[in-house]
């Protein structure tokens, strides 16, 4: 299969890349840099310049291909809106290219999605009030498509998809900690958060590509729930540092933004079984405390 990638040269994407290209199939990636078009190339993959934001290239790159993988996101975190109409409008046009073609459609979001205070599964409903709100128009551009000849899916990555060189929120709690001279968790640290390993993620998509059925949602998770208080005190002991508890109102001079306290608050676990047992995906790669203690988290300090 020839797969247009978005998203390819980021942090998750490269893994999903090599994943594609060691299982035989041929990988265009969006490519908004010379670098990003080098990261590609060194993995195998054939640069397509262009970006989000412009359309033609989206819709030329999906033309051209037998599937299409969706993962690139970003934008102005203080704009959401911004950034959902941008998402949106990049779904759509790639699911246009794809219209009555029967040709795989796998578009990316995240199980912060879902409720709060429960754990969720893939038959729950988004929550349009919660904190991730902003990518539920993505989900429904594309599984939209699935009316219109697309074989269309959603994956829902877990918030903490771990592995060698990740900054994102687990390395974001590193970088807290260090600055801080303490490692913390909000309330009692009871909360839980799903996680995923990237490999595992990388083997998911794959496996969504090539067989998942049109209108599929499929949550990227391998473990249900890690409390925020275990994270925080393996933290803790890997930098020789105390773990505290802190206030909501504490935690927002804790972390770096108003809107990532809140986040590192939130109890938001959620199950994979559904999609486990719809492809055959078996997590097996290290679990999250496990990359904490033995990964490269303390390696380099997280400027």
């Amino acid at each position: 299969m020839h797969v247009f990638v978005t998203g390819g040269s980021g942090l998750t994407g490269p893994a999903v890349v090599a994943e594609l290209v060691a299982a035989g199939h041929a990988v265009t990636g969006l490519a908004r840099s010379d670098a990003a078009a080098a990261r590609l190339e060194s993995l195998g993959a054939a640069p397509h310049r262009g970006s989000l934001d412009d359309l033609d290239s989206l819709r030329s790159g999906a033309e051209a291909a037998d599937g299409v993988l969706h993962m690139a996101f970003g934008g102005d975190f203080s704009d959401l809106d911004d950034m959902m109409r941008r998402d949106r409008t990049a779904i759509e046009t790639l699911g246009q290219a794809l219209e009555r073609s029967d040709k795989p459609f796998v578009s990316t979001s995240g199980t912060l999605v879902m409720p709060a205070g429960r754990e969720s599964t893939e038959k729950d409903e988004p929550d349009p009030s919660g904190i991730a709100a902003f990518r539920i128009a993505g989900e429904r551009a594309c599984l939209g498509s699935a009316a219109r000849g697309v074989r269309a899916s959603v994956v829902r990555l877990a918030p903490t998809v771990h592995g060698p060189g990740d900054h994102g929120f687990i390395g974001m709690l590193v970088a807290a900690a260090r600055k801080t001279g303490k490692s913390a968790y909000v309330g009692d640290g009871t909360n839980r958060w799903p996680a995923v390993h990237r490999l595992d993620a990388a083997r998911l998509f794959r496996l969504a590509l090539e067989k998942a059925p049109s209108g599929s949602m499929l949550h990227g998770v391998a473990e249900r729930g890690v409390t925020l208080k275990s994270i925080a005190e393996t933290i803790a002991r890997s930098l020789g540092l105390p773990a505290v508890s802190l206030t909501p109102d504490e935690a927002v001079a804790h972390f770096p933004s108003p809107f990532m306290a809140t986040v590192y608050g939130i109890d938001a676990p959620v199950s994979s079984s559904s999609t486990q047992e719809l492809l055959g995906w078996s997590p097996v790669h290290p679990t999250l405390l496990d990359d904490l203690e033995h990964g490269d988290y303390f390696a380099t300090p997280v400027s």
